[in-house]
């Protein structure tokens, strides 16, 4: 199973941000490829401690949701609600240069990777979590956003 806590994984999500063009067009939801950069930015700060997000769990979401989630061999559900301090048009941090935004991706995705074994904070929706679930969570956030706009 893919995970952010191997390297080839990692080159992986950054290969396909790298691949990604202001010009592109979803395939679902409404952000713009813009947006999401911001979006993913604003995630990985999340588990990072340098941004917060509401809680909006039970004990569904921090069992059975959470397991589906990180480990059913499916797709992410496309149109999932997000918490609004993340969310485009909302809370979340709106675009500014799309090169800059992009390159502020990368360095938090690669400091998210890096303190992965520190990681301590729990997830809006999923509860606390360990290394081993925030590797693998982010990597199919990454992943089902870059699904998104065909990468």
């Amino acid at each position: 199973m893919k995970t952010l806590a191997n390297d080839l994984d990692q080159q992986e999500i950054l290969n396909r941000i790298a691949e990604l063009s202001k010009s592109e067009n979803a395939k679902w939801g409404r952000m713009s490829v813009h947006e999401m950069i911001c979006h993913l930015n604003d995630s990985y700060c999340v588990p990072l401690g340098e941004k917060r997000v509401s809680p909006d769990t039970g004990v569904l979401q921090r069992t059975v949701f959470k397991w589906i989630a990180l480990w059913a061999p499916i797709q992410w559900m496309k149109g999932y609600p997000t918490r609004p301090e993340i969310e485009q048009g909302r809370g979340g941090t709106p675009p500014n240069e799309f090169e800059a935004d992009r390159a502020a991706l990368r360095l938090v995705f690669m400091r998210f990777c890096k303190a992965l074994p520190q990681t301590s904070f729990s997830h809006p929706v999923f509860g606390p979590m360990g290394a081993h679930e925030w590797g693998r969570w982010g990597y199919l956030h990454a992943d089902h956003h870059l699904r998104q706009f065909g990468h």
